[in-house]
Parts: C-alpha cells; structure tokens; sequence
C-alpha cells in the first residue's frame, strides 16, 4: 500500500467518525430541545460522513488496475458516488428549510442548556482539528479530495458558531432566532450540495486540467532532448489520480526517424515518471535550416499579430510543388464568439496579402 493511500484513508476514517459523532449528538439534542438550527447543523455533519466515505472509496479505487472492461481504470467511480451524495444533501436542505420557515412563522424559542453550548464548543475545536488534518495530508499529497474536505470543515466552523449566535440571541433576547439560524445553515448545506454536484457532474463531462499542471507538463515536454517546440497539447482526466495527454512535438527533420523515435521515447517514459501521466507524443518535422519558410513564417505571424486576442499559430510548412502552400494551424480561445470559418477566411484574406502561395489553415480552439 501506497503512503498516499495509507494516510488518505487513516484521515478519511478519522473524519467520518469525528463527523458521525458529533452529528448523532447534534441531531439528538436539536430534537430532544427542539432547536432546528442545531438539528441542521448535525444534518451537514451527517453529509459529511457521506463525503468521508467518498474520499475512502476514491482512495481505495485509486490503485485498483485497469480491467478488459474499463481500460482506464476505476476511478471516475468517485464522480458518480460524489452526485448521489450532493442529491442526498439537497434533499436534506429541503427539509430543514420546511422546519426552519415554520420556526420562524411560529414565532417559537427553544429552550437550551449549557450542554447544547459545551457541544457547539466542541464542534467547533473538532471541525478546526479536521481542518488542520485534511489541510496537511492534502498538500503533502496534492490531493483534491482532502483539500476540498478541509474547505468544508472550514465552512462548518462558519455554520456552527451561526447556530451558537441564533441559540444566544434567542436565550437573552427572547427572539425566535433559531429558525433564522437554521436557514443560514441551510445555506451552507445547499451551497455544499450544489457544490458537490456541479464539480463531480463537471468532471464527468470531461472538465479542463488544472492550468499548473497543463503549464508543467509542457515545460517538461520543452526541455526534454531534441524538441524544438510544443503545440496540440491535449489532457484526458479519468480519475483523481489518472491522466492521459496527447501533444505534437516539433523536432529537427534533419535527425532522422529512428533517433526522434528514441528521444520521443524517453520523453514519454520522463512523463509518466515525474507526472504520472501516459503521454503520446506526435513527431512534427522542422528544418531550422531552411530560410524561406522562417522569413515566411515570421511575416505572417507579424501579420496576423493581434486579430485575435490569445491566438497561438503552430506547425507552419512551406510545401513546394508546382504551387506552393503555406500549411499551418492557429488556436484561439473557446469563448471566441466567431466562427471557425470566419476566422479562417480572414487569416487567409492576410496571408494572401504577403504571398503568392495558397494558404491552407486549420482553426482549433484551445
């Protein structure tokens, strides 16, 4: 067993029996003092045993091997499990948003103790705790999942001390705070849920990377022996722990296809061992020698500098034949609200100003 799976499931388990805990007394003493505040409060508490046993699943799954049926692995398995537990917390929120309107139209106090404060206390020193913990193990890990869990112990701390506030107000000013505590509590659960279901639903669909990892990742693609450059990077997410990338890596024509070969080889064994990323490397062939297609290339790209705002041109080639053609791509941004024809023509529109050679470009979003 891994050191990272080790201690993400000593963390995880620590967690949901701190959270099973203080849920049961919560929800105990909310219906035993009718306080609907603190019974919403064990009920997010409640939720998060379930997020506990995400975490655990998600690390266990982690090292489970890709099969004939599931050639990627397993753990996108988290994803689905995190959905059904952000539904189950929505569906929670709707009923204690019901008891919380029905406070506060009852006008009701609830009678509290100095128990119910010693438990609020204790909460909120456990949650700090929890926050401390998920915090640590999660950047010595650069785990997702603990980091996420730490925020949330933190936003707990939040609702808790708006329960203590909504209970004090309604023990020495004699107004029905309670029910307003509750729906401040409320709050956060239906924060969390939607929280919960949008990033696990987003993830499903296939979410973008984050942009340090991408940026790493090519940096390291840079300066592995014999690349002269880096474009078409593409990343795949199947899991916490499991990714795929693809990426065309311009290299020196003049070196022959089996020592490219052998240097593309090392590059992907160098990814996988520093990132832990199965990369499959495309061989895009340049000829630094030849000065006609550099003079080209740079005109054209001062050319069409700044149409477009964060546009990348990439894999430029001057094809001679009985005419030539200028081949190359340009990226541009997903939220360019033109089209990829439009953009296209009017690249061309310029190209053409520069040169006689037939221009022949591929748009690509990025």
């Amino acid at each position: 067993m891994s050191e990272k799976k080790r201690v993400g499931n000593t963390v995880s388990i620590v967690g949901i029996v701190l959270n099973f805990m203080l849920a049961a007394s919560k929800i105990i003493f909310g219906v035993l003092f009718g306080i609907v505040s603190l019974t919403a409060d064990g009920a997010n508490n409640l939720s998060d045993c379930g997020s506990g046993v995400v975490s655990l699943v998600s690390f266990r799954i982690a090292e489970k091997p890709a099969d004939k049926e599931h050639p990627y692995g397993h753990q996108r398995a988290e994803y689905i499990a995190a959905m059904f537990i952000g539904f189950f917390v929505l569906l929670i929120a709707v009923e204690l948003l019901r008891e919380s309107i029905e406070k506060i139209v009852t006008g009701t106090v609830a009678d509290t103790g100095y128990l119910v404060y010693i438990l609020l206390g204790v909460s909120v020193a456990a949650k700090g705790g929890m926050f401390a913990m998920y915090r640590i193990a999660g950047k010595k890990f650069d785990s997702d999942v603990l980091k996420a869990a730490a925020l949330d112990s933190v936003c707990d701390c939040i609702a808790t001390a708006a329960v203590a506030a909504g209970m004090l107000v309604s023990d020495y000013a004699g107004f029905p705070a309670d029910g307003i505590a509750g729906l401040v509590v409320v709050l956060f659960i239906v924060w969390e849920g939607v929280g919960i279901v949008k990033n696990a639903s987003s993830r499903l669909l296939g979410q973008a990377p984050a942009p340090d990892f991408v940026e790493r990742l090519k940096e390291t693609v840079l300066q592995s022996d014999g690349v002269l450059g880096v474009h078409d990077l593409r990343v795949y997410r199947y899991g916490p722990n499991k990714y795929f990338a693809t990426v065309h890596v311009e290299m020196d024509v003049r070196e022959g296809a089996e020592t490219s070969h052998a240097k593309i080889d090392a590059l992907e064994r160098r990814v996988l061992r520093e990132l832990g990323t199965e990369l499959t490397a495309h061989f895009d062939p340049v000829d630094p020698t030849d000065s006609e297609a550099k003079e080209l290339e740079e005109k054209i790209r001062a050319a069409i500098d700044g149409i477009y705002e964060e546009m990348d041109l990439h894999d430029f080639r001057l094809v001679r034949g009985e005419r030539k053609k200028i081949v190359f791509e340009v990226g541009v941004p997903f939220d360019l609200k033109i089209g990829d024809d439009e953009v296209a023509a009017t690249l061309t529109s310029a190209v053409r100003v520069l040169t006689d050679a037939e221009p022949v470009i591929t748009v690509e979003r990025e």
